[in-house]
């Protein structure tokens, strides 16, 4: 789900999160006088469509597969497409006419793209990236992955990602594998995605999809998240399943969204949360759910007044090694602008042994349990 070494090519992670924190989920409205554009629809957008007849499943999936055969051989985030996809689509559409507008769940008749360490029980591959795990027979769909067909989600497809999670070597590249090629950061194409889950990134960014799965163990969402623009969360662990997924270690490994907007995050996040018997560590945290979900608590004046600390240190020396020390510094005045207390200048103590994966013993603790847990 990521080597550790993807937390210090995450440095940019701050800046860039700042930014699509202020969209709070709301994408430029693309329903204007009851017209609707699918290009960088949020799913608010989308089910609204759905409501007003404007738009059908099968329409919207037909336009991510037409966007992926045009954009995918040069960014390559997807390693394979869902054949049963539009199948999958006319079943939402056919539901969708005998229910009441409402009664249906948040992602019913939503594409979502898995990354490809995520077990799916049907006609997709689940590879990590690897050409060693082609064709293999997964015993049932992944926990999330039954919790998101509960929720009327379209299964897309899978998502390209640095091979085995970017736990292939020490020197691996970071959105590269044997099955999916080198993956590309759609806004500059000579730009690392970073990884391990880049393709989640890279095909919600380019709008190959509505939104994505990502995993994480130390950095794998929020890296790729925040080098491709895009929204990533990552749950605590156990608030969301790991059963069926490829691992690196219990102890840190967690599943979340990477999305274009924060609601459209915290959308799929309310589908996955939860108890799972395959996943013993969903028991303690299922009882910290909100009531409701977390939907309830999206407001787009939500940060006022609260306090925002700023590391700088490393993150801002590296943000101006590459010349963005000032989008850093105009990302604070907008926050300030907005009624947040901005804590400037925090310092970590250590902070050189933290991001140090050896010196903090992390690398010793996951290459032991990494084989253990890939042999389970």
């Amino acid at each position: 789900m990521a080597s550790s070494s993807s937390l210090r090519s995450c440095s940019l992670f701050l800046f860039l999160i700042l930014s699509s924190i202020f969209s709070l989920g709301f994408s430029t409205r693309t329903i204007t006088n009851y017209t609707f554009s699918i290009r960088e629809a949020t799913i608010k957008d989308i089910k609204l469509s759905f409501e007003r007849n404007q738009l059908t499943s099968r329409q919207l999936v037909q336009y991510y597969l037409r966007e992926i055969a045009r954009l995918n051989g040069l960014l390559k985030g997807i390693i394979e497409v869902n054949p049963d996809a539009l199948l999958q689509a006319d079943a939402a559409d056919k539901e969708r006419k005998c229910k009441v507008n409402g009664s249906l769940p948040n992602l019913h008749g939503i594409p979502i793209l898995l990354k490809d360490n995520i077990a799916t029980k049907d006609k997709l591959n689940t590879t990590a990236g690897s050409f060693a795990l082609l064709g293999s027979v997964v015993p049932r769909d992944a926990g999330v992955v039954e919790k998101l067909r509960k929720a009327g989600a379209i299964i897309l497809g899978k998502a390209s990602l640095s091979e085995w999670a970017n736990f292939r070597s020490t020197t691996a590249t970071s959105g590269f594998s044997p099955r999916g090629g080198q993956g590309k950061n759609p806004y500059v194409l000579s730009a690392t995605p970073c990884g391990s889950s880049s393709g989640s990134a890279i095909s919600v960014a380019a709008n190959l999809v509505t939104v994505s799965l990502g995993t994480e163990t130390d950095g794998s969402i929020l890296c790729p998240s925040s080098f491709n623009s895009v929204v990533g969360l990552k749950p605590t662990v156990g608030l969301t399943s790991r059963a069926g997924v490829i691992p690196v270690t219990p102890r840190q490994d967690t599943i979340g969204p990477i999305c274009r907007t924060v609601s459209d995050a915290v959308y799929v996040l309310d589908a996955i949360v939860g108890f799972d018997s395959n996943d013993e560590a969903t028991r303690h945290a299922s009882y910290y759910i909100p009531p409701g979900g977390y939907k309830r608590f999206l407001n787009p004046y939500g940060l006022k007044g609260k306090r925002l600390g700023i590391v700088r240190n490393p993150f801002f020396k590296i943000a101006q090694g590459l010349g963005l020390g000032q989008t850093f510094d105009n990302h604070l005045h907008t926050l300030r602008r907005q009624g947040v207390i901005v804590v400037d200048n925090l310092q970590i103590a250590n902070i050189d042994v933290i991001l140090n994966v050896s010196a903090s013993g992390e690398a010793v603790a996951i290459v032991a349990e990494f084989k253990l847990s890939l042999n389970a």
